[in-house]
């Protein structure tokens, strides 16, 4: 039997804040991505970002539907010698940009605080995301727009192939007809 998936487009923009015992790391700072203990990616190298690396490195993985979290883990090399030290993780759960408000295929920019491996807040991470297609039975309004390629939302810069803004617009203040009462 063939097990469902989605195509997950992540691109890992960059960290801030990076620490190794306090001190701030200097270079050679990655990102490996995991899905399950199978499905993993890795970035680059980013070797003179120091404490604030930046990759912009996009990642194209199989998700399965049962998928609950997606493991970010940022590591940095030691050197010439190819040890690894992990610098932090984040664990980000699937409902962070799947049945919210925003269609499933729109792009999701997010930030999550790292932990080292103590638990300890060790900097933040800088992420975007977003589903190649939508999920299959899925009967909203916004998977249907986006199937028939209709974007919803404001297109980014008049263009809706780099993505649109969605958002609640809330209101403050009284409507202009009832200040003049």
């Amino acid at each position: 039997m063939e097990t469902e998936s989605r195509t997950l487009e992540i691109t890992i923009l960059s960290a801030e804040d990076l620490r190794i015992g306090n001190k701030p790391v200097k270079k050679n700072a990655f990102v490996i991505v995991s899905i399950d203990s199978f499905n993993n990616k890795a970035t680059k190298i980013d070797r003179y970002g120091g404490s604030y690396p930046s990759w912009n490195d996009k990642l194209v993985m199989d998700m399965p539907m049962q998928t609950s979290f997606i493991t970010l883990q940022v590591k940095y090399c030691k050197g010439s010698s190819g040890g690894e030290k992990p610098v932090g993780f984040a664990r980000i759960p699937v409902t962070d940009f799947i049945g919210g408000y925003s269609p499933e295929t729109c792009l999701q920019y997010l930030s999550y605080r790292l932990r080292d491996p103590k638990g300890l807040k060790n900097g933040i991470i800088n992420i975007c995301l977003r589903l190649k297609e939508a999920l299959h039975g899925c009967s909203s309004q916004a998977a249907a727009a986006s199937a028939s390629g209709i974007g919803l939302g404001i297109p980014i810069d008049g263009r809706r192939d780099l993505g649109v803004v969605t958002g609640i617009p809330i209101w403050s203040g009284y409507p202009s007809n009832s200040l003049s009462r």
